[in-house]
């Protein structure tokens, strides 16, 4: 975390708040001489910065003296969200303890759930759960903690909000759900997890794009196999490819042989033109 300094004596609490020395940040504290949530030139206070540094005494000595638990820095993020995003449990419970509300939003649409699952802190997200976190929140471009966790291969985190009520298949606006961002990444377990809990496999983006067809292009056989454990077609794309095309003009024989024994036809439609050196590939295999 950077901030600006504004006052000498803002500068000693912020220091004392983040080295986590109790006793100069009392001293500064009864003094009267300096604000509990004298702010830095970006909006950040003492309690952000004890929170985001994991000082329990320090955030407890800071709230007892009256910090405002609520404050938004410049950028939307509050203590709560800083605490849960380093993965401070006790911080977090303390927070709660004293009124922290977790519907507070970053500029970007973040909370402190989507922070904490997409760092993977479950334990924070348990908790958050507990308080009142909605699993169904969204960030500006529309993509949810599960999405969130999804992309970073968070399984634990995953199952948790599935047993939330998460919705599988909520997509981002640009039409990419996390079951599509799972398989991209190659994060096969997350795949698995996905698809038992009802992810539609061939749901498509705005560009046609399929999971497998992603997995296949990126070379990813352990989300290929999964995915044609669930369902053995290969699935056609808008433009008449399929998950075979993808390999092929990605140039990944491995791929390719995956998806042949797969029994994928080798007679790719027409619609998609083929270089000859991946004609090579797909018939070196067949």
């Amino acid at each position: 975390m950077s901030f600006k300094k504004e006052t000498p004596l803002a500068n000693a609490v912020f220091w004392a708040a983040r080295k986590g020395n109790l006793a100069l940040l009392q001293l500064l504290l009864n003094s009267g001489r300096v604000d509990v949530d004298c702010k830095d030139g970006y909006g950040t206070t003492a309690l952000m910065v004890a929170s985001y540094s994991a000082h329990y005494e320090c955030v407890r000595e800071l709230i007892m003296q009256g910090a405002d638990i609520n404050l938004q820095r410049e950028t939307g993020s509050t203590a709560l969200f800083f605490a849960s995003q380093q993965g401070h449990n006790d911080i977090v419970k303390l927070l709660f303890e004293f009124g922290a509300s977790t519907e507070f939003r970053t500029e970007d649409g973040g909370t402190a759930l989507s922070a904490a699952c997409q760092c993977a802190h479950s334990r924070v997200v348990e908790t958050l759960l507990k308080h009142g976190a909605s699993v169904h929140d969204q960030l500006n471009d529309g993509a949810t903690a599960l999405f969130l966790a999804s992309q970073e291969g968070h399984v634990t985190v995953i199952r948790q909000l599935l047993s939330s009520g998460a919705k599988v298949n909520q997509p981002r606006e640009d039409g990419t759900a996390p079951l599509w961002m799972a398989a991209q990444r190659g994060h096969s377990e997350v795949v698995k997890v996905l698809l038992l809990r009802g992810a539609d496999r061939d749901a498509d983006r705005k560009d046609g794009s399929t999971a497998l067809f992603k997995a296949a292009h990126k070379g990813h056989c352990n989300v290929i196999e999964e995915l044609l454990k669930f369902s053995p077609s290969l699935g056609l794309l808008k433009n008449g490819s399929t998950a075979l095309h993808a390999a092929v003009m990605s140039g990944n024989p491995k791929t390719v042989k995956l998806l042949l024994k797969a029994n994928a036809d080798p007679a790719l439609p027409n619609k998609v033109s083929l270089r000859h050196a991946d004609y090579n590939i797909l018939y070196t295999y067949y």
